[in-house]
């Protein structure tokens, strides 16, 4: 389990994953504030490859999203203090963690509030270009 805390309105973090063999699913639940929370399918073949889906998680709408392997995750958060607890079924291993763009075009992603902190890490994710095949 880990938790994450978000202290500015419009933080955002992603769009992480772990490649296998390490890959892990999540269940996530915002305890705090609210977010908008964002899953982009990664998977090899899928139907939905490289499409996004996103869906507000608030301390108030107690709703929780579950992640399945092979998707990358991020969330925007919608107020001040907000905060996500995570179920994880994998450790965190360091040399399988992976990113990529919040704002690739590939991605489509619909971010609510213009972005006010994003970490260093997470400005550098690479943007998928032509040659990525999932994972």
């Amino acid at each position: 389990m880990n938790q994450s805390v978000s202290y500015v309105e419009g933080t955002l973090r992603g769009m992480h994953f772990q490649c296998p063999p390490f890959g892990e699913t999540k269940l996530v639940r915002c305890i705090a504030g609210a977010v908008y929370d964002v899953i982009v399918d990664l998977r090899q073949g899928s139907p939905t490859f490289l499409h996004s889906f996103g869906t507000e998680l608030s301390a108030g709408n107690n709703r929780m999203l579950y992640i399945p392997e092979g998707f990358a995750h991020g969330f925007q958060t919608l107020v001040e203090n907000s905060a996500l607890l995570y179920h994880h079924t994998e450790f965190y291993t360091p040399g399988a963690e992976a990113g990529l763009r919040y704002d690739d075009p590939a991605l489509a992603i619909g971010w609510p509030l213009p972005v006010t902190v994003i970490s260093e890490r997470d400005a550098r994710h690479p943007a998928v270009d032509k040659n990525f095949k999932g994972i």
